[in-house]
């Protein structure tokens, strides 16, 4: 039988809610650099280091493709050498990247950074998973994980206002400032991820039990497990699908009103902030309702027709209506959006965790984020070509296979729970050492 872990509603305090205030602190700093990043990158190599919009673009997607490549084996050094280490690390890694960008003048530069940076951000986001996962008791990861969540909105949000103010001043210096606010930052998040307790790595020793005293796993999987498990696979493709989501407000909603209402240019960002902001306060309350695989799956199926239901409402702005209706039908559609968004969060991340081997949560959360750099990666020129060409049905097919990637969630989880323990031996999660330093 499939292991699952106890149907309980995490309470505000536990045991180890010290670590999940360090690990919230890390993900705060962290996120504030990030936000003032996202938010002037962009500019800043096209208009000051002067690559066209052709060649950042290229530069992005081929960075995120070997992003995506490095979740697995860089998670498996986490299971291997223990979360905490390998996540201090990246971060550092990370920091001393996104301080090159401070020299990059040319194209080819700004590439080797680009996939440098995208690499980092991939392996600390799977030894992050499973320094999660070590530190949080089994029932109250989704919780914990929503936490997160929210703390990762809310320092975006100070991040791309401090962001926005290099684009104001528009100077070299000011987005020189704002990308060294970025590498102090993931600097910082790597000294405070040291201070949480270490935990036992994950990896299978000589002797045929992995570290924690569990039962190894031999035989066809080799190194990487998560490569063999093609019902995972499956659970992350459909989830991969659903993910095609993240680039709708920063990206292609932008454009659609950029072409339809010039005039309504800023609630682009609005819709942002609207989202931020609906991220960090409902998040906790929306996760609260996923404490397993079932309760996970059927938040996810819910999150595909609400989804549906969001792409609706944008499919009606692009009728002939006067300014104010567009305006109101694309918040609805953003408020549609966000409530979705934080359904198929919740229910992903139980999944992600309850469907992987205790022992290797990095490789296999690695493998699962892979869909994260894959939605960045195709999102933006599927949806484009998707929405903006295809107008109000582009948006229809859109919703229609958000709705069908939620409703087969249920069924591929229950295929990738079954007979499953005949070939993975379930595993207590990582037990946290004393704190050191």
């Amino acid at each position: 039988m499939a292991h699952h872990p106890r149907s309980i509603v995490p309470s505000r305090r536990t045991p180890l809610s010290g670590s999940q205030r360090t690990l919230a602190t890390a993900q705060l700093v962290s996120a504030i650099g990030d936000g003032a990043y996202y938010t002037s990158s962009a500019l800043y190599f096209t208009r000051i280091v002067g690559l066209s919009p052709t060649r950042l673009g290229l530069g992005l997607a081929v960075a995120w493709a070997i992003g995506s490549v490095a979740g697995v084996p860089l998670g498996h050094l986490a299971d291997r050498r223990g979360p905490r280490g390998t996540a201090a690390a990246l971060a550092f890694v990370t920091a001393a990247v996104v301080a090159s960008f401070l020299v990059v003048d040319d194209f080819l530069p700004f590439l080797v950074a680009a996939c440098l940076y995208a690499t980092a951000q991939s392996g600390l986001g799977a030894a992050r998973q499973a320094l999660v996962g070590g530190l949080v008791p089994e029932g109250e990861r989704t919780a914990a994980l929503a936490r997160l969540q929210a703390t990762l909105n809310a320092g975006l949000a100070v991040g791309a206002a401090l962001g926005g103010v290099a684009l104001t001043v528009g100077t070299r210096a000011a987005f020189l400032a704002a990308f060294t606010l970025t590498a102090l930052g993931f600097l910082a998040t790597g000294l405070i991820l040291l201070r949480l307790p270490a935990v036992i790595p994950a990896a299978v020793a000589v002797d045929g039990t992995s570290a924690d005293g569990a039962t190894a796993r031999k035989g066809r999987d080799g190194g990487f497990a998560v490569l063999a498990d093609r019902r995972y696979a499956v659970v992350t493709l459909v989830n991969t699908v659903l993910l095609l989501r993240m680039p709708l407000l920063s990206l292609v909603i932008p454009l659609w009103i950029a072409d339809r209402a010039p005039q309504l240019g800023w609630l682009g960002s609005a819709l942002f902030v609207l989202n931020t902001v609906g991220v960090t306060l409902f998040q906790v309350r929306t996760a609260r309702a996923v404490t397993g695989l079932p309760s996970a799956a059927r938040a996810v199926r819910q999150a595909g027709a609400v989804l549906l239901a969001s792409c609706a409402v944008f499919a009606l702005s692009a009728a002939p209506v006067p300014v104010w209706a567009m305006a109101a039908l694309l918040v609805g559609g953003a408020v549609l959006q966000v409530f979705g968004e934080m359904k198929q969060s919740a229910g992903s991340w139980q999944i992600a965790f309850d469907l992987a081997p205790a022992d290797r949560l990095g490789q296999y959360q690695g493998f699962f984020g892979t869909g994260v750099a894959v939605a960045r990666t195709a999102g933006p020129l599927l949806l484009t070509a998707l929405l903006l060409d295809g107008g109000g049905p582009g948006w229809l097919v859109l919703g229609a296979l958000f709705l069908a990637a939620g409703c087969a969630m249920g069924p591929a989880v229950r295929y990738a729970e079954r007979d499953r323990s005949s070939w993975l031996t379930p595993a207590p999660a990582a037990a946290p050492l004393a704190p050191t330093g």
